[in-house]
């Protein structure tokens, strides 16, 4: 969702890169992934004050402000003599793979060095600002969603939106001040390069913005709402920041109390069962809120109208026999009436590879969005086994919801690697696996000790 309004939130200035920490002290351990955020809009907008705003409430997190300012290219001695003449708003004018390696660098945790331009000289100076691992990091700059490659490093993607006439404003007061430079070169320069850049290169990238701030710094609200995004981002697992279609119920004591229960290997069948079935049911119904929907309004018994919503109705779903068999009651609780297709695939215990054995899928399943339905998301190779044969039957990609109980970190990676455009929605992500290819710390053979077919089953 795009839009104006500062609630509209999806499901991460100063010329040098100013490494700013706040609270925690280097005792502290950075975050795996830290959560990235993209803060771009026109010259003079007011970016820098929205970063400060957002760095202010988020004291208790290590936050580091890096400008694309600082990865201008430095100019040689044919371009200083021309410098009137040189475009400092187009992509050119930045060195984007230094910038790209410099967050790829801290993004995975190492120690890195931001150039230090002076906009004096028209060049990097040293030292270079060194900026340890963070928690946050906030990307500012005219361009910074301008490159796709840069998008996909961001977790978060903001637009600041202020009026031209007050952008010019603060630029003239701005350069004058600041850079030395008198008004008359500042007001050519924005006729000659400012203005049309930002129509053909900032303006049209505010459509890849998650958030659009109009009236920048202004916009308290708004600012808020983002930091309390942020929070909300910074408590949830590293692989939801890492790969957006990951998503991880909100852990309650209810959850955690019902996730003990099915874990705990002294728990009977009928424990196991009722409590399986009620994660499952949680699980199912957080995944029909992410079906696409359109408003409706109708006539309460009061004579009053209530603006609601209603969801698709084209759905279906696919459970992977056997242990997927488990979630077609909680579903059919949901979706009265829900066609429910059957894949069964077969793994080579020496090879590892899965082989289809049995299908039987709605005919008109291509025009249907699908739940795919498997408790545990373990290695994921036979995840992704089952969603090539609904690929097959036309369903797209982004139609497929696959929901589990327990997911691996390698199982979420290998099928977010192969098919990014579908959701995965869990809940509880686990350590890891296990020499046998068994979900650690898990919850053991789900299918046995659901239906009762393991060979050490305890009765009730």
């Amino acid at each position: 969702m795009k839009s104006g309004n500062p609630s509209a939130l999806k499901n991460g200035g100063d010329p040098l890169s100013t490494p700013r920490s706040n609270g925690g002290g280097a005792e502290r351990s950075p975050l795996k992934v830290p959560f990235i955020i993209g803060v771009a809009g026109g010259t003079a907008s007011g970016k820098t004050t929205v970063c400060d705003m957002i760095i202010s409430q988020l004291h208790d997190q290590r936050v580091i402000l890096i400008n694309q300012d600082a990865f201008y290219r430095s100019l040689n001695g044919e371009q200083l003599k021309k410098v009137g003449e040189y475009n400092f708003d187009h992509p050119d004018a930045f060195d984007t793979e230094l910038l790209l390696s410099c967050m790829e660098k801290i993004k995975h945790g190492s120690v890195v060095t931001i150039p230090n331009y002076d906009f004096k000289t028209h060049k990097s100076i040293e030292p270079g600002r060194v900026v340890n691992p963070c928690d946050v990091i906030i990307l500012e700059g005219i361009l910074v969603l301008h490159d796709s490659r840069v998008r996909d490093l961001m977790n978060m993607k903001i637009f600041v939106d202020t009026d031209s006439d007050v952008r010019l404003g603060r630029r003239i007061q701005r350069d004058t001040v600041e850079r030395g430079r008198n008004v008359e070169n500042v007001l050519d320069q924005y006729a000659k390069f400012v203005k049309p850049s930002f129509d053909e290169f900032i303006l049209p990238s505010m459509k890849h913005a998650d958030v659009i701030i109009p009236r920048g710094a202004d916009n308290e609200v708004a600012i808020d709402l983002i930091v309390q995004h942020i929070r909300t981002k910074l408590g949830q697992h590293d692989l939801c920041k890492i790969y957006p279609n990951v998503f991880v119920i909100h852990s309650t004591f209810q959850i955690r109390g019902m996730h003990t229960l099915v874990r705990d290997a002294k728990t009977t069948k009928h424990d196991f069962v009722f409590y399986a079935d009620r994660l499952i049911r949680l699980v199912v119904e957080h995944g029909l809120g992410h079906l696409p929907f359109t408003e409706k309004q109708i006539l309460t018994p009061t004579g009053s109208v209530y603006t609601g919503v209603v969801f698709c109705k084209r759905l279906c779903g696919v459970s992977v026999i056997r242990s997927g068999e488990s979630m077609e009651n909680a579903l059919r609780a949901c979706c009265k009436g829900i066609k429910i297709g059957k894949i069964l695939i077969h793994g080579d215990s020496k090879t590892g590879e899965k082989e289809l054995i049995y299908e039987k899928l709605p005919s008109d399943i291509s025009s249907r969005h699908v739940l795919l339905l498997d408790p545990v998301l373990a290695s994921g190779n036979s995840a992704i086994k089952a969603i090539s044969v609904l690929l097959s039957k036309g369903v797209p990609e982004a139609n497929i919801i696959f929901l589990n109980l327990i997911a691996s970190p390698e199982g979420i990676h290998a099928v977010c690697k192969k098919y990014p455009k579908l959701k995965i929605l869990t809940s509880e992500i686990d350590m890891s696996l296990n020499k046998d290819a068994c979900v650690i710390p898990g919850m053991g053979e789900f299918s046995d000790r659901y239906f009762g077919t393991g060979t050490k089953q305890r009765l009730p």
